[in-house]
């Protein structure tokens, strides 16, 4: 006859879930995997019910109620956190003297397998659960890839998205995304400014120094704009040498002379290409939303340009709001132009 021990290594390798109970319901034996789940306490000797809670059926409150399952379904749970639930079935020793109790986790595999972190090697290689395993971890892998897919695509989508709003020489934002920006602000009712910078001597630039050169330019001027505005400005490069600032919240005319200043003074700084200078200076024209009843996008694109034109006629290096006055004349009637810097 098989010793109780012989048993215990033969189920150990079959079954890792089981305890084997003496006739008085002390645990002689427990698998493996069963003491995986109460790492810390000690399962030999212990009696049956200081760790599980018999459920069903409900009559067994009792080691000889137990004994008396033979070959019926239990169901349990473990006395302490996290209550795991268990299913059993119990077999009388062939000794008489005492049972076997093989157990699995019945449909609860999966949050049993998360809490104690468990793995394939922790149950027999004909359980059931083995093959459960195999299908969540094959269901993992394939939402992991499609997870990774959607990223990608999504990264992939932001990124044309993104390059399809920015001029590629300078990294600033484009006329469609101009389009954009300006339809939002329209949409939400705040106020905002339009300013529309030239670059003066840009041309004689290109036609002596070459293209590259005129691309160093447009490069540091787009910097320059940056760092003149505020984070939620927008700087946006229209074509050529034409730049718009769209100044987000900002119409108090004072403050938008200073930053026309500002700006015109830093574009007259010398621009280092290779071992020479490039000499360049901006003109700006400026449109108001609050200058509107009904703020129409069109007509202040218009009016900043035509301010700007009638800096260029006025010296260049200069900055003018718009005045209705400068739809009929070149130059600008009644205009105040910023204080003048020197011109290259």
């Amino acid at each position: 006859m098989i010793s109780t021990q012989d048993l215990a290594k033969l189920a150990d390798q079959i079954c890792p879930m089981h305890v084997i109970l003496d006739s008085a319901g002390n645990i002689v034996s427990a698998g493996p995997t069963l003491k995986k789940l109460r790492p810390d306490q000690p399962w030999d000797g212990a009696p049956f019910f200081d760790y599980f809670d018999v459920s069903r059926p409900r009559w067994v409150h009792s080691v000889e109620d137990l004994l008396k399952t033979a070959g019926s379904k239990l169901h349990m749970k473990l006395r302490t956190d996290p209550q795991t639930g268990l299913k059993g079935v119990l077999a009388p020793l062939p000794s008489g003297e005492g049972a076997f109790v093989n157990l699995s986790f019945g449909i609860s595999v999966l949050e049993a397998v998360q809490d104690y972190d468990l793995t394939s090697a922790d149950f027999s290689p004909t359980d059931l659960t083995i093959e459960m395993l195999y299908l969540v971890e094959a269901k993992s892998a394939a939402m992991e890839a499609s997870r990774q897919l959607n990223s990608r695509l999504q990264g992939a989508k932001i990124a044309a998205e993104e390059q399809a709003f920015t001029d590629t020489l300078t990294g600033l934002k484009n006329r469609r995304a101009m389009d954009h920006v300006l339809g939002r602000l329209v949409k939400s009712g705040r106020d905002f400014a339009l300013m529309h910078v030239d670059l003066d001597f840009f041309k004689q630039v290109n036609d002596t120094m070459g293209h590259a050169a005129g691309d160093a330019v447009l490069q540091h001027v787009a910097q320059v704009m940056v760092e003149c505005t505020r984070q939620s400005d927008t700087t946006v490069r229209v074509g050529g040498d034409e730049f718009v600032l769209v100044l987000d919240s900002m119409t108090d005319r004072p403050t938008l002379q200073k930053i026309a200043t500002r700006l015109i003074a830093r574009l007259e700084e010398p621009i280092p290409f290779e071992d020479k200078l490039c000499h360049i200076s901006g003109s700006a024209g400026t449109s108001v939303s609050t200058d509107f009843e009904k703020v129409d996008v069109a007509v202040m694109l218009h009016q900043a340009d035509v301010a700007l034109y009638a800096s260029k006629n006025a010296g260049r290096a200069q900055h003018f709001f718009y005045d209705p006055s400068m739809e009929e004349t070149d130059g600008p009637i009644g205009a105040a132009p910023v204080e003048r810097v020197n011109q290259s």
